[in-house]
């Protein structure tokens, strides 16, 4: 039984529909952009009447909002989030699922070793990530290319689009180790949007304060496009952090997994 191409099929739905949904989403949005950058003062004006801590929670800027890359990295962080949802969903689904399922015994009594299973398990949550990722990138670049008569740089309209995955690996990592501790988990997705919500809602609450701390609290923060656009890099510090939450929660997870009790139906 190849553990890997059985775990590839069952997403095969999820991953149409969350490739069309991003798709959708940034075209929708980039749409507007030819509005914005016509009546560039109107919506300077109109975003000056708002209190400056709900702008910052929103992360617009109104100096770069009718500029192209400053509207994107603004749209774009509806994005991140709905990235995020799909693969802390993914994550928490590796091994909770089976419980769930109770399917786990039969799972175990197959000649593979746990490991193998649960690497099979990762790279099979990882290859729909990574597709609708690049639906996605394609996507937007095209429709950018379309909506805008303007030039903008390519080379950081890529580096901001690509962090998108870079946030994705984090969370599906965080919600691999999840699952790998909690017991049976009884509703994936509920789990995954209250997790995902609360980190975004601390990433508001550290755009509106400015407190620096927060920062390292939520992956939200970790790749800052205001800071992208203007430093053409990324952060260091973060991509560290980043790397290390990965490496961590995986390795982890391969620890209580291989200890794991499982339960014969």
């Amino acid at each position: 039984m190849n553990v890997f191409l059985h775990e590839l099929k069952s997403y095969r739905k999820s991953t149409i529909i969350w490739s069309i949904s991003m798709a959708a989403l940034i075209i929708f949005f980039l749409s507007m952009y030819p509005s914005f950058s016509s009546s560039a003062s109107l919506v300077k004006k109109i975003l000056e009447g708002y209190p400056e801590p709900i702008r910052k929670a929103f992360g617009i800027s109104i100096d770069d909002i009718t500029k192209f890359l400053g509207f994107y990295s603004y749209v774009f962080s509806f994005v991140v989030l709905g990235g995020a949802i799909q693969s802390m969903n993914y994550g928490i689904s590796t091994i909770s699922k089976e419980i769930k399922l109770k399917t786990a015994d039969f799972l175990m009594t197959k000649p593979i070793p746990r490991n193998e299973i649960l690497t099979s398990k990762l790279l099979a949550s990882l290859t729909p990530i990574v597709i609708t990722d690049i639906i996605y990138l394609v996507t937007a670049y095209i429709t950018a290319e379309s909506v805008t008569k303007e030039s903008f740089n390519i080379k950081l309209f890529f580096m901001v689009s690509v962090t998108l995955f870079f946030v994705e690996v984090i969370f599906m990592s965080i919600g691999v180790l999840i699952s790998a501790v909690v017991g049976k988990i009884k509703s994936t997705i509920s789990l995954s949007l209250g997790i995902v919500f609360t980190f975004y809602i601390i990433g508001m609450l550290q755009a509106t304060l400015n407190d620096k701390a927060m920062k390292y609290i939520t992956p939200f923060k970790y790749f800052d496009t205001q800071y992208i656009i203007k430093n053409s890099s990324y952060d260091v510090t973060f991509v560290i952090i980043s790397i290390l939450i990965v490496l961590i929660s995986i390795f982890l997870s391969y620890v209580f997994f291989l200890k794991r009790d499982i339960h014969a139906v």
